[in-house]
C-alpha cells in the first residue's frame, strides 16, 4: 500500500492503543502484507508485541484494539486472527482511488524517497578479463543490474561498477595464449601449453593481431617458444614460457598483453551493453599498484600492527576478526597477493565517500567475506558499511545435459550463446526468478515456450493484451487516454476489479520491501501475480461494454495495470512490449 495509508492506519492504531495500553509505550507498529488476499490488506502483530507487558491473552488484546479504533474513511473493517493478529480491510474508495494516482504519476509510480541523500557503490560481475562472459556471469548481471535500478528506484544515487583485473597471472596467461595463436597464423609449428586459454576466442585475437601488426612481432621469433622449456609441472612450464616470452618480446610483450586485455574487455561491454547492464564506472586493479594505493593500504595495516612477517613473506592477522587463517597480503618474491589489491580497492571505495558499498561475489567466494571486512575495521573502517550479496551458480539445461564452464578449454556456453537462443527478457527474467543465494537450474525449454507457464510471457503477454484493448478502444470508441485519470472510478465494485485494484496498490511495498531485502525476485513474483489477476479480470468482466461509465473505468484500470507491469519490468530489465 501506498505510505499515506501506512501512516494513517499507524495513526488510527496509535489512537487505539492510547486507550488499551496507556501507561504503556507503544511498540513499533509492523504492517505486513498477508499472502492470501483473503486475510486483508495489511496485518499488524502489535497485539503480540504487548502480551508480555500486559499480561494478557493476545487475542483479548487484539479484539480491545479493534474495539478502541477511530472511524475512519479508509478502512472497511478490521478483524482478528489466529494468535492475535488484526488484519485490516481497506475500503472500497481507497482500492478504486488507486487508480488515477497510477495514471498520474506514470512511470513514478512505485519509486520513492527513502535513500535520498545517500550514495551507495554496487560492484557486480567484475569477471577476469581471460575469456567472453558464461551464462554463470550472466546470473550476476542480471541481479546486479536489478539491485541497482531497485536502489536508484528508492532514490539511493547509485554508482554501478566493473572491477576490472588487469594485474597478474591471468593476464599474462591470457597475453601468451593469444601470442602463440598469433605465431600459428604465420604457421609456426606451436606446442600450446596443457593450461593455456585454449578458447577459439584466443585463436581469433590472435588472428586480429596479425591483422594490426602484419609481421611486426616476427623480428622476436627467431627461437620458436616451447612449452617444455623449464619445469615438470604444467604451472612451472607456463610459467617459464610466459618468462621466455617477456625476455624474447622486451618492450613488445606489452603491446601483446594490452591488445589482449582490450579485446576481451571490448567484448565483455558489448556482451553486457546488449544485455541491459551499463556501468558508469570500470575500475583497473592495475591503477591500484600504479597509483600506490596498494602500497599504501599495506604500510597502513603494518602501522597498525596487523602484519607480520613469516618466511619471507608478509602476513594479515585475519584470524583477529573472525577468518579462519591468517592471510598473505605480500609473498616471498616481494609481489602482492589479489588480496592485497583488494584490501586498497575496497579502502579507495570508502574513501570516495559512499555510505555504503554493496559487492556481488559468487557463492563460492563466501569464505572471503571475513578476510575483506576484518581489512577494512584494521584500516579503521565501518565493516557494516559494506554488503556482500551472494550469488549461487546457474546451470544451464539443454536436452538434460549440463555445459561445462572452463575458460581455457573453451568447453563452456557463453552469455552471448544463451542470449541468441531464448532473447534477453526470457534470461533476465529467468536469472531473477529465485533469491540469489539459491541455486538456480535454468530451464531452456521453458524459457522459450510461448505458454503461460513460462512467466515472461505471462506477464508480457497481459500488457501486450492490455496495449490492444486500449488500441481498440481508441480507434473504435474515441476513447481519450489522457482523460483517465480525472473519470470517477466508483463503478468499480466488482470482486475481480477490486481484488486487480488492491495488487496494484502493494507495488510501492513490493519495491520499499524488495530494496530492504536486496531481493529482486519478489518483483518477479509479484508481477507474475499481477498478470494472473489481470487475466482473470479480464475473463471475467468486458471492457467495452455499452455503459460509457463503466467502460471508462475498466479501461482505466486496464491502463493502471499495463503501467504497473511495465514499472516492474524495466526495474528488471526486461521489456514490456505492446503486441506479441
Amino acid at each position: 500500500m501506498t505510505p499515506e495509508l501506512r501512516r494513517e492506519l499507524t495513526r488510527l492504531l496509535h489512537a487505539a492503543l492510547a486507550s488499551v495500553a496507556p501507561d504503556i509505550a507503544p511498540p513499533d507498529i509492523l504492517l505486513d502484507r498477508p499472502k492470501q488476499a483473503s486475510h486483508g490488506d495489511l496485518a499488524c502483530n502489535v497485539a503480540l508485541q504487548l502480551a508480555k507487558a500486559l499480561k494478557l491473552n493476545p487475542r483479548v488484546i487484539a479484539e480491545r484494539i479493534v474495539r478502541e479504533l477511530p472511524p475512519s474513511r479508509i478502512v472497511e473493517r478490521a478483524e482478528v486472527a489466529g494468535a492475535g493478529f488484526i488484519n485490516f480491510f481497506f475500503s472500497a474508495s481507497v482500492k478504486q482511488a488507486i487508480v488515477g494516482r497510477i495514471l498520474n504519476e506514470g512511470e513514478r509510480y512505485g519509486r520513492s524517497d527513502t535513500g535520498t541523500g545517500k550514495k551507495v557503490q554496487v560492484e557486480f560481475v567484475s569477471a577476469n578479463p581471460t575469456g567472453p562472459l558464461h551464462v554463470g556471469h550472466g546470473r550476476g548481471a542480471a541481479y546486479g543490474s536489478a539491485l541497482c535500478n531497485l536502489l536508484d528506484a528508492a532514490g539511493y544515487a547509485v554508482t554501478r561498477e566493473f572491477y576490472v583485473n588487469d594485474a597478474g597471472r591471468q593476464l599474462d596467461i591470457l597475453a601468451v595464449s593469444v601470442w602463440l595463436r598469433y605465431m600459428e597464423t604465420q604457421g609456426a609449428a606451436v606446442k600450446f601449453p596443457a593450461d593455456g586459454y585454449r578458447g577459439d576466442y584466443v585463436r581469433d585475437i590472435g588472428a586480429e593481431l596479425f591483422i594490426q601488426q602484419g609481421t611486426l612481432l616476427n623480428r622476436h621469433t627467431a627461437e620458436l617458444p616451447d612449452a617444455s622449456v623449464a619445469g615438470d609441472t604444467a604451472d612451472a612450464m607456463l610459467d617459464a614460457l610466459i618468462a621466455h616470452a617477456k625476455t624474447t618480446l622486451g618492450e613488445d610483450w606489452w603491446t601483446v598483453h594490452r591488445y589482449a586485455l582490450d579485446a576481451m574487455l571490448a567484448d565483455q561491454r558489448n556482451d553486457l551493453g546488449e544485455f541491459r547492464v551499463h556501468y558508469d564506472v570500470w575500475y583497473s586493479e592495475q591503477s591500484l599498484h600504479s597509483n600506490g594505493a596498494v602500497d599504501r593500504a599495506v604500510k597502513r595495516l603494518q602501522d597498525g600492527g596487523h602484519l607480520y612477517e613469516q618466511d619471507g613473506a608478509l602476513w594479515f592477522r585475519s584470524t583477529r576478526f573472525g577468518d579462519e587463517k591468517d592471510r598473505v597480503v605480500r609473498r616471498e618474491n616481494g609481489a602482492y597477493t589479489y588480496f592485497a589489491s583488494d584490501i586498497a580497492y575496497h579502502a579507495e571505495k570508502f574513501a570516495r565517500g559512499f555510505d555504503l558499498v554493496i559487492d556481488v561475489w559468487g557463492a563460492d567466494h563466501h569464505g572471503y567475506i571475513p578476510r575483506v571486512k576484518g581489512a577494512l575495521t584494521a584500516l579503521g573502517e565501518n565493516p557494516d558499511k559494506l554488503e556482500i550479496a551472494l550469488v549461487q551458480f546457474a546451470v544451464l539445461y539443454r536436452g538434460g545435459e549440463k555445459a561445462a564452464m572452463g575458460k581455457r578449454s573453451g568447453d563452456f556456453v557463453t552469455l552471448r550463446d544463451l542470449r541468441a537462443e531464448v532473447g534477453n527478457d526470457a534470461a533476465r527474467f529467468f536469472y531473477v526468478l529465485r533469491k540469489s543465494d539459491q541455486h538456480l537450474d535454468f530451464d531452456l525449454d521453458l524459457a522459450k515456450s510461448e505458454s503461460n507457464d513460462n512467466p515472461v510471457y505471462y506477464i508480457q503477454y497481459a500488457h501486450a493484451r492490455i496495449c490492444s484493448v486500449l488500441r481498440e478502444a481508441v480507434a473504435n470508441h474515441a476513447l481519450d487516454l489522457s482523460l483517465l485519470p480525472g473519470i470517477p472510478f466508483d463503478v468499480l465494485t466488482g470482486e475481480r476489479e477490486l481484488l486487480l485494484a488492491q495488487r496494484l496498490a502493494e507495488f510501492p511495498d513490493v519495491i520499499t520491501q524488495a530494496v530492504a531485502d536486496r531481493a529482486p525476485h519478489s518483483v518477479a513474483f509479484y508481477l507474475r501475480d499481477v498478470a494472473s489477476d489481470f487475466h482473470a479480470f479480464y475473463n471475467a468482466s468486458r471492457m467495452l461494454v455499452d455503459d460509457l461509465a463503466v467502460r471508462e473505468a475498466r479501461l482505466a484500470l486496464a491502463a493502471a495495470t499495463r503501467q504497473v507491469i511495465a514499472n516492474g519490468l524495466s526495474l528488471l530489465g526486461v521489456s514490456a512490449p505492446e503486441s506479441m
